[in-house]
């Protein structure tokens, strides 16, 4: 039987240890990752918030929600919320952090216990949501794939062994892979 979406959000904000998403109307917890997913969700993060300041957006690192439908809610490793979309939350305690807009970036981190569901399952419901720019990075071959829409809705996809790549995005927005990787 599917879980509610109202039943998702109550396990979700009763259970503040576990990492809940919602997939196809069923609870799916984030297993635990590896160190190099856990550095690589903050050196990212970091480094966006660093070069994006905190005037017109906000960066979450394993924490906002983003909604495809009410049975399909995934929680990126790093994603970028332009600030207007907060204000709704802002001032309602007990409200969880989900949003239904297309957001400018969403990142995940392959690890061996998520990676085929990050792409199987993820990026498809990122590209339909109308997410951007997605990327997923692959900490153990230092590279990262890249998908950003197209005006026409499609999405291009780039692959990149290091260097700086820009945020397109996100413009004046680069990450060093190199020193992300290091």
């Amino acid at each position: 039987m599917p879980v509610t979406e109202r039943t998702y959000e109550t396990v979700a904000l009763e259970d503040p240890e576990g990492f809940w998403e919602l997939w196809g109307g069923r609870l799916r917890e984030k297993p635990g990752m590896s160190w190099e997913h856990g550095e690589g969700m903050l050196e990212l993060g970091y480094s966006l918030r660093d070069q994006l300041g905190r005037d017109r957006y906000r960066v979450r690192i394993n924490h906002a929600r983003a909604r495809r439908s009410e049975t399909t809610v995934f929680i990126p490793d790093v994603a970028v919320i332009p600030i207007a979309y907060g204000e709704p939350l802002r001032g309602r305690p007990g409200t969880l952090e989900i949003y239904d807009d297309p957001l400018p970036f969403v990142a995940e981190i392959w690890s061996r216990s998520t990676g085929d569901y990050d792409v199987d399952a993820k990026l498809p419901e990122y590209q339909s949501r109308g997410d951007l720019e997605i990327w997923r990075l692959h900490p153990y071959d230092r590279t990262v794939t890249v998908w950003r829409r197209q005006p026409d809705g499609s999405y291009q996809e780039s692959f990149y062994r290091g260097g700086v790549v820009p945020v397109l995005s996100l413009p004046g927005v680069t990450i060093d892979l190199d020193a992300l990787f290091d």
